[in-house]
């Protein structure tokens, strides 16, 4: 079964700092681009951040723009999601997911065609 784990998620204070993972398990993405979405319980799920298979610099939503960085590791199969000057609005669950392409629809859900569990990310204030 094919699926995607994410980790690194928890309670944190205003300010500071997580990185979350992302790494498949049952096969290898190849080509794939990587996305983080969060999703507050009860709201709609919105985008943070998308990578190419690549790598290079991300793209990402106004909210998170310089405080997050997306990265990745192909020889480890995995995607980072740096998250700095953390704050309570913040606080999510956050989802990875892959598409085949980096195309201009990256900050739709839809478009997405595998994803994670997801790992909660809590910001206290």
């Amino acid at each position: 079964q094919v699926e995607l784990v994410e980790s690194g998620g928890g309670l944190v204070q205003t300010g500071g700092s997580l990185r979350l993972s992302c790494a498949p398990s049952g096969r290898t993405f190849s080509g794939y681009a990587t996305g983080w979405f969060r999703q507050i319980p009860g709201k709609e799920r919105e985008f943070v951040a998308v990578i190419r298979w690549s790598g290079g610099s991300g793209i990402y939503a106004e909210s998170v723009k310089g405080r997050f960085t997306v990265s990745r590791d192909n020889s480890k199969n995995t995607v980072y999601l740096q998250m700095n000057n953390l704050k309570p609005e913040d606080t999510a669950i956050y989802y990875c997911a892959v598409k085949t392409q980096m195309a201009s629809d990256y900050g739709l859900g839809g478009s997405y065609y595998y994803w994670g569990q997801g790992t909660q990310v809590t910001v206290s204030s």
